[in-house]
Formats: C-alpha cells, sequence, structure tokens
C-alpha cells in the first residue's frame, strides 16, 4: 500500500475516533464517585495470611 492510501486510512480512522461518543450510565458513575462506603475499606482477605510485623516478632 502506498504511503498516500496509508495515510488517507490513518485520517479517515483519526476522523472517526474524533467524533466517536460512547453512551455512559451517569447513574453507575455517579456510584461510583459517590462517598465510598466503610466496606470498601475492610481487607476481606485478611484473615487469611498473618501480618507481616507477628512474623518478625517470633
Amino acid at each position: 500500500m502506498g504511503r498516500g492510501r496509508q495515510k488517507a486510512k490513518h485520517t479517515k480512522i483519526a476522523r472517526e475516533l474524533k467524533s466517536y461518543s460512547p453512551a455512559v450510565n451517569y447513574s453507575a458513575l455517579e456510584r461510583e464517585l459517590a462517598h465510598p462506603s466503610d466496606d470498601q475499606y475492610v481487607d476481606k482477605w485478611a484473615d487469611q495470611y498473618e501480618d507481616e510485623y507477628e512474623e518478625e516478632k517470633a
């Protein structure tokens, strides 16, 4: 493929991407960005592993 055809193809793709506007679920975005609940900071895997500082004491 010649350079002119390649450049035209890239230009076409760039124009399509520039005008592309995906659908946005604003309610889901609002929930995600809202104040986090306390459960978010609880480490659900913490009980499966020993703490590092406990191993150093032994």
